[in-house]
């Protein structure tokens, strides 16, 4: 169990690694109904220079930490 749970986050921080490189910013949009008129507010996330490489190396660190971690057998 313990295995599953530090290979799922080592995966998620690289994959999280990998679209930090990839993209520059990200708008995200959320559309609410206020008063009766739809209202759209607007957020813009940019990634610093660090966040990209600081995810990967994290996530390979713990994705080989996890295959590290010995089994249990249930005898």
């Amino acid at each position: 169990m313990l295995r599953a749970l530090f290979l799922a986050l080592g995966a998620t921080s690289c994959i999280l690694g990998f679209e930090a490189l990839a993209v520059e910013q990200a708008t995200l949009k959320q559309t609410q109904r206020v008063n009766g008129k739809m209202v759209i507010s607007e957020r813009t996330i940019q990634p610093p220079d660090w966040a990209p490489w600081s995810l990967l190396a994290a996530g390979s660190v713990v994705v080989l930490y996890s295959f590290t971690i010995p089994p249990r057998f249930n005898a």
